[in-house]
């Protein structure tokens, strides 16, 4: 397949795009900084005066939208805020521009979203089919970034809205944050302990969005997490465990308020959350629990 990347150059479109060149798809990078191609990956200029993507655009089978500023960087100030919820829009717009000056359409259209819809709680469990949504900025920010993406469906594509749990990899993500406590020998719970965690390693997030591309069946939301979610305090206690260091430094709720401000939502609070669509597929994640997944990416480097 041809297969069209906005924000490729991210913690998740790079591994994507080195996922989809091994399984043998050519792909093409939207990007604002043009590069020479190099192998099975091309760049092509957009969201800049005088780019024209959809001229140089030609037989593509599908597009996937990770594009916008990220969550995890910065403070969420009111300017950072607009900059999160504005960069999403306007990616996505574009994306559908460039689709409708399309004379062949692609068969399926992939936007990220973020679990981040559905409501924290210490006890509801959620799947695709809950339609409860919570009532703050990144809930907010998601359900206009997918009620906007699907307007693709006006076109017959396929439209798949992959929602983000809390992502773990190397390069990238909440994962190097978390650990870093644990290796100065201060890591203990955050928060109350109770809240949950929706994981998900980064070749499973890769891997799922490729199960995506290839499966017809899936379409709409997708949650992409692992299927066993934990509780912060058992999630500080793995990573104590694989590191071999201690878990006993806890980190008080209004210390996180003091230091992140209202991102410190992302970790006092949380959603117990059940990928149902890929398990129904019949999906395989390669790391369904944390422990395999934390050896995985903290003892193989």
């Amino acid at each position: 397949m041809k297969i069209v990347i906005a924000g490729g150059s991210g913690f998740i479109g790079q591994q994507l795009t080195e996922l989809l060149c091994s399984e043998g798809h050519s792909v093409v990078i939207l990007t604002r900084r043009k590069k020479p191609s190099i192998g099975q990956v091309s760049y092509i200029n957009w969201l800049i005066e005088g780019a024209a993507p959809e001229k140089e655009i030609e037989q593509a089978d599908a597009f996937i939208n990770l594009a916008g500023v990220s969550i995890n960087a910065g403070r969420w100030n009111q300017s950072h805020q607009e900059q999160i919820y504005d960069s999403r829009m306007t990616a996505t717009d574009e994306l559908l521009r460039i689709i409708e000056a399309m004379p062949k359409k692609p068969s399926v259209f992939i936007n990220a979203s973020a679990i981040g819809r559905y409501p924290a709680s210490l006890d509801h469990v959620y799947t695709e089919a809950s339609t409860d949504l919570a009532n703050d900025f990144l809930a907010r920010t998601v359900a206009d970034w997918e009620k906007k993406a699907q307007k693709a469906e006006k076109y017959s594509i396929r439209t798949v809205f992959v929602r983000f749990g809390v992502v773990l990899g190397n390069r990238g993500g909440a994962l190097p944050l978390m650990v870093l406590p644990y290796k100065l020998l201060l890591g203990g719970t955050v928060g109350s302990g109770k809240q949950w965690v929706s994981w998900i390693h980064v070749k499973d997030v890769v891997r799922s969005i490729l199960f995506a591309l290839e499966h017809d069946n899936v379409r709409g939301p997708v949650n992409i997490t692992a299927p066993s979610p934990i509780r912060m305090e058992q999630f500080g206690q793995t990573i104590g465990h694989v590191l071999q260091r201690p878990h006993w430094f806890p980190v008080p709720s209004f210390i996180m308020k003091i230091v992140l401000g209202r991102k410190s939502a992302l970790v006092l609070e949380g959603q117990q959350v059940i990928p149902e669509v890929l398990m129904k597929e019949g999906f395989e994640f390669m790391y369904p629990s944390l422990h395999v997944a934390l050896e995985d990416l903290l003892l193989k480097q």
